[in-house]
């Protein structure tokens, strides 16, 4: 029978479940204290926060919030990495994070707006282009097939009026009207 505090926190947990959109497990087993702040302080400036949670209460939360995915990220030491916004912001910063320090932080899987990533998928997902890049890439693609039919309009009157000009220096140059 859970306690009173372990009630707290498994609603705390759920309502956090229900808001985010996207959720990483990782490993934090043997990762030093000054490095699970900095990781906390660098998802923090994403917008995303860490959490080390028990997984007898993350399963109680993931009930209250009617997930069956959260059950899924649980296995052994298990720290969440809770987004509320864009997700790829707290994707990227976690890869960043554990390349740059090479931390014993390992990412097992990852909820990301309902669909559930596996370790190669998210390590996948930090490689996309943020969304800024990927707008202007298809703005460009979408506006090259127009651009080029001006171009090709413009320059085949622009030789026409070569041709027609060329052709009235002729007639003047041999004196007809």
């Amino acid at each position: 029978m859970p306690t009173d505090a372990k009630r707290q926190a498994a609603a705390e947990l759920a309502e956090a479940f229900e808001k985010a959109t996207v959720a990483v497990a990782a490993d934090f087993s043997g990762m030093p204290v000054n490095q699970m702040t900095q990781l906390r302080r660098r998802l923090r400036e994403s917008g995303a926060e860490f959490r080390v949670v028990k997984n007898r209460i993350a399963l109680l939360a993931a009930a209250q919030a009617d997930s069956d995915l959260y059950p899924r990220l649980l296995a052994g030491v298990t720290g969440l990495a809770l987004g509320y916004g864009d997700p790829m912001p707290v994707v990227k910063a976690l890869d960043g994070y554990v390349k740059e320090s090479r931390a014993s932080l390992t990412v097992r899987n990852a909820i990301v707006d309902g669909r559930l990533y596996t370790a190669a998928e998210v390590a996948a997902l930090a490689t996309v282009p943020p969304r800024e890049e990927l707008l202007a890439r298809l703005l460009g693609q979408m506006n090259a097939p127009v651009t080029r039919l001006a171009g090709a309009l413009n320059s085949t009157i622009g030789q026409l009026a070569v041709v027609l000009a060329r052709r009235a220096e002729q007639l003047q140059a041999t004196g007809a009207p």
